[in-house]
């Protein structure tokens, strides 16, 4: 079966001197040499891909001034765009920006460069126990409460990638730990957990990192992280602050608070939590407060599911519904660390500006912290919604690390 479903886009003059088509196991190959003066617009797809792509016609390509305008199906989300100048060999690389939903089809625009160019929709084949996020805008912050940290609400737009599903299990971080110990990574704490099935918590900063890195050269994937500008010293070991994110790279890392928050909505716009606008604790491991906010349906106190075995209060992964993306606990059980130094706008909430594009945060903080998100077991309502902006030191520091923070990993497509 084909893996990709091949659009391509050439400048004929008087004709094609060569248009041949050939064919392999995983995806069609389309040779063509041209003259650059009229636009050729040249379709091919394969009806077994994708049931949302076996028509005729559901693939559109046209130019519109300066510009290439290709739009498909919105049913065939777990494609992607890419395209190459050549073919022999081809150089897949993705379509800057994000496709856009018009009329129930995805529209994407590239500049028309002068030169022939080759396009393609990639099937996206999802990692085990990862979810696909899809690109796209979303708003970023809310105006329900008036808090602080949820304004100014921004759109920002992030290109898709994949999450875990669930938080990084104890048993999960050892798996990776151990074998890292052996391979020369350096580690602050050892992690600790409930239960095999819990998530591993009483991990800093530079720790989770550096396991981020572990796990991806384990599954043979290119690390994110770095400790110099040329992206050569693979970030093993010690507490640095420069560090230095290879974001092409293949491998695990962790997300930026942008992508968090959109993953976190769950396809969702303007809702407090990953479901809507209350919560109970039947939805999350939260320390209900109805007596403080109207959206707590409670009941109040601390999560039952929590108390077991003592504290930390935390419950295994997976415990309460997944949100529209398939991602669990999103709302309480431990905060996640994200990649963003923590900082804040003019106006005291997100420092984004709109329409921005996969914003990666500052530079630096003057608050000497890292963005954390989610809320965790022992947070009220107010710090398990979708817009809540915690921060944390990098450092050890017992505050946060004792049984509050843990983390998932994204990575890119």
């Amino acid at each position: 079966m084909f893996q990709n479903a091949l659009i391509c886009l050439g400048f004929l003059g008087s004709g094609c001197k060569k248009a041949s088509v050939t064919q392999n196991q995983t995806e069609p190959v389309i040779h063509m040499k041209t003259k650059f003066r009229y636009l050729f617009i040249a379709l091919f797809f394969v009806a077994p891909v994708y049931p949302a792509l076996a028509q005729s016609n559901v693939v559109s390509i046209a130019a519109s001034g300066n510009q290439v305008v290709l739009s498909w199906p919105a049913a065939a989300s777990n494609y992607f765009l890419q395209s190459a100048a050549s073919l022999s060999p081809a150089a897949w690389n993705a379509v800057p920006g994000a496709p856009v939903l018009v009329n129930n089809q995805y529209e994407a625009t590239n500049p028309i460069s002068g030169s022939q160019q080759f396009y393609r929709l990639k099937l996206v084949v999802i990692p085990a126990g990862m979810a696909l996020i899809p690109a796209g805008a979303f708003t970023m912050g809310d105006t329900l409460d008036g808090t602080s940290d949820a304004i100014p609400a921004v759109s920002v737009t992030v290109s898709a990638f994949f999450m875990d599903t669930n938080l990084v299990t104890y048993s999960q971080w050892l798996s990776v730990y151990n074998v890292a110990t052996n391979a020369g990574y350096g580690f602050d704490d050892p992690g600790a957990g409930k239960g095999t099935s819990q998530p591993v918590q009483t991990v800093n900063w530079y720790d989770v990192v550096k396991w981020c890195n572990a796990r991806s050269q384990q599954a043979g994937l290119t690390p994110v992280y770095y400790t110099d500008t040329n992206l050569t010293q693979v970030y093993n070991t010690n507490e640095v602050d420069a560090v230095y994110a290879n974001w092409t790279a293949s491998g695990y890392r962790l997300p930026t608070e942008a992508e968090w928050e959109k993953a976190a909505r769950g396809g969702l716009s303007g809702q407090r939590f990953p479901w809507g606008d209350t919560i109970s604790e039947t939805q999350a491991n939260y320390d209900g407060e109805t007596f403080e906010y109207s959206y707590d349906l409670g009941p109040n106190g601390y999560n039952s599911i929590g108390m077991v075995g003592g504290q930390p209060y935390t419950s295994p992964v997976g415990s309460f519904p997944a949100n529209g993306y398939g991602l669990y606990d999103m709302a309480g059980n431990v905060f996640e660390w994200c990649w963003d130094w923590f900082a804040v706008s003019a106006s005291g909430g997100d420092d984004y500006t709109a329409n921005s594009t996969d914003p990666r945060g500052p530079a630096s903080s003057s608050e000497d912290g890292r963005v954390i998100r989610g809320g965790n077991w022992a947070s009220a309502a107010g710090g398990a919604r979708c817009a809540y902006r915690g921060i944390a030191p990098p450092a050890p520091n017992p505050r946060f690390t004792a049984g509050d923070n843990g983390f998932r990993c994204v990575k890119g497509l």
